[in-house]
């Protein structure tokens, strides 16, 4: 993920340079100090985590404010009709995809679900306001939901004894989570964050790893980081 990063950011730059250089020698009359140009700095930084990070929500929710405000600059809509409007759909946007991302469901929380109603093991964890240090080491690990609000959590599954695929829920509310992972197992991310996100290791699936960690995460004004 960072050299995808580094990658769309390069190539942003060079379209810059490139846009200025011409300018300068008076082969083109590009001006990047248009009405709105600022908005350019919501809109750019989206569009590159659009394609960069595991969660899209925050990114598209960024692009659309980015983009209204631009064309408010340009006066193609008005400022004080988009300012009523905005508000209300950001939040019909998120509560849409909160909705249909429970009942189209992923792998993760189908097996989460099954572990609950079974003989499974799901551990749990909550740092309210506080912290929390969870380490596996030598027990048999099958699931878990996390939960942080203003707090955070350390999960630690380097020790960790796993015989199947396991499942992580990981909720973090103005906190954060830290999840280190062992080597050898893949990584599959579900994310549904706002103004937060999940990061951490390049999780490319390993063609001999047995198993696979899913790590279902919701971040508000917090993040989940994979180590």
């Amino acid at each position: 993920m960072k050299k995808a990063n580094s990658f769309f950011w390069g190539l942003a730059l060079v379209a810059v340079g490139v846009f200025l250089g011409l300018n300068a020698f008076g082969i083109t009359d590009i001006n990047i100090f248009f009405d709105g140009w600022w908005t350019l700095f919501i809109i750019v930084p989206c569009t590159i985590g659009l394609f960069t990070d595991y969660d899209k929500t925050g990114n598209l929710i960024g692009i659309l404010i980015g983009l209204v405000l631009l064309l408010c600059c340009q006066g193609f809509w008005d400022f004080d009709m988009i300012r009523k409007l905005l508000v209300p759909a950001v939040i019909v946007i998120i509560g849409l995809k909160l909705i249909f991302g429970n009942l189209l469901g992923n792998k993760g929380s189908q097996m989460l679900h099954r572990l609950e109603s079974g003989n499974g093991s799901v551990h749990s964890a909550a740092a309210t306001f506080s912290g929390s240090n969870l380490d596996y080491t030598g027990q048999v690990f099958e699931g878990a939901r996390l939960d942080a609000v203003f707090g955070g959590i350390k999960c630690d599954l380097r020790g960790a004894i796993i015989n199947n695929d396991c499942v992580i829920d990981a909720s973090a509310v103005f906190g954060g989570i830290d999840i280190y992972v062992p080597d050898g197992i893949n990584v599959k991310v579900t994310s549904n964050s706002i103004f937060g996100g999940v990061s951490g290791r390049d999780l490319r699936n390993d063609p001999n790893a047995r198993y696979t960690l899913y790590i279902n995460a919701m971040c508000l004004f917090g993040g989940v980081e994979i180590k």
